[in-house]
Parts: structure tokens; sequence; C-alpha cells
């Protein structure tokens, strides 16, 4: 590793939105990420761990890579997902360490959230 500690780490993630504030509404209310403003076209968004960014600077591209989050009530997490308008791409399964379920967000992106456990 490197001497900065963020060497071959995951360090950003940045979402090309069609509606900032609809990305924070969305994002803060299911995760309780929290937002800096940097002009009207680019948020940060960081949940207390990681950091990203919504940005109006480009065309939406949904797809990519599969951002996966961590959720300690994986049933309570699904219904907070769904309350905030996203649709359920693939339900809840199982897999070798835990179970998870995939997301698509009011921008087309497709995430995944999962839980330790059966």
């Amino acid at each position: 590793m490197g001497t900065s500690g963020k060497d071959r780490r995951i360090d950003n993630i940045e979402f090309n939105v069609g509606d900032i504030a609809r990305s924070k509404a969305f994002y803060g209310g299911v995760f309780s990420w929290t937002f800096t403003d940097y002009g009207p076209t680019y948020a940060e968004f960081t949940d207390g761990r990681l950091t990203g960014g919504f940005t109006t600077g480009e065309a939406v591209r949904p797809g990519g890579p599969l951002i996966i989050l961590y959720a300690d009530d994986l049933a309570e997490t699904q219904q907070r997902v769904e309350a905030h308008g996203a649709a359920i791409s693939r339900p809840v399964f199982s897999f070798p360490g835990g179970r998870r379920f995939h997301f698509i967000d009011p921008d087309g992106y497709e995430l995944a959230v999962w839980s330790e456990g059966a």
C-alpha cells in the first residue's frame, strides 16, 4: 500500500444524473448519505466512509460497474429503497456469505445491497 492508505482502493464513485436534488433525496432518504454542493452541476456525497459525486455535466449513462452497498437489515433497507421509488430488479437471493438484492435507481443505475447471514 502507498503512503496515503488509498493506493489500489476505491476512492470515488461518480454518477451522471438527470436531477441532483432527486438523487440527493433518494440516497439521503434510503442510506442517510450527506452532501456538499459544489455549484449547480455537482454535489459530493459521503456515506461516512466513501465519497463520490452526482453531476449533471454529462449525459446519464446507466450501467457500468455494479456498486454494492452493505446493510445490517436487508429487509428494512429494501423497504426504504422501494418507498423512495426504486424498482427491485433482482429479488433477495442467497450467495456464499450472505444475501442481497438489486435495484434500479431513479436515473436507471443498477446497484445492489447485501447483508451477512442466511
